[in-house]
């Protein structure tokens, strides 16, 4: 019997992408999750069955996952512009302090983030908003 007052469980967000594990890479060094066992890169010269259609990425304390799923094409988002396409999703991703905050800046930029908008100086809520490989908008904020 089904409980009335219970929900089904979420398990994760996934992104389309055209490159599966470009963009799980990028997730999986900035966030410092682990593949889903079977999904982590094959050795040098060996072929990326897993890699060329879906791939998870698990968070180490639990909770929900992030999965890359393959598309022919993705067109980018044009946020901040509304058109001609909409962000439709965005990831939402929190650190500790501004001082956080600038470091983890340095870090998006190196694994290939594109900064898009930064209110870093915002003394409510200082914040930055990225591209990531795949043009998905995601936030660094600080709570």
């Amino acid at each position: 019997m089904v409980e009335p007052n219970k929900g089904p469980t979420f398990c994760q967000v996934v992104l389309d992408c055209t490159d599966a594990r470009v963009l799980a890479e990028f997730y999986r060094r900035l966030l410092v999750w682990n593949y889903r066992p079977g999904d982590e890169p094959p050795s040098a010269g060996a072929g990326d069955e897993r890699g060329e259609d879906w791939l998870v990425l698990r968070n180490p304390a639990g909770g929900v996952q992030i999965a890359f799923q393959r598309v022919d094409r993705l067109p980018e988002a044009s946020w901040p512009d509304p058109a001609p396409v909409p962000q439709q999703l965005h990831l939402d991703l929190t650190v500790d302090s501004v001082e956080e905050l600038d470091a983890q800046h340095a870090r998006v930029l190196e694994l290939g983030g594109r900064l898009l908008l930064d209110r870093s100086d915002d003394p409510d809520e200082p914040l930055r908003v990225y591209a990531d490989p795949a043009g998905h908008p995601f936030c660094v904020f600080v709570v």
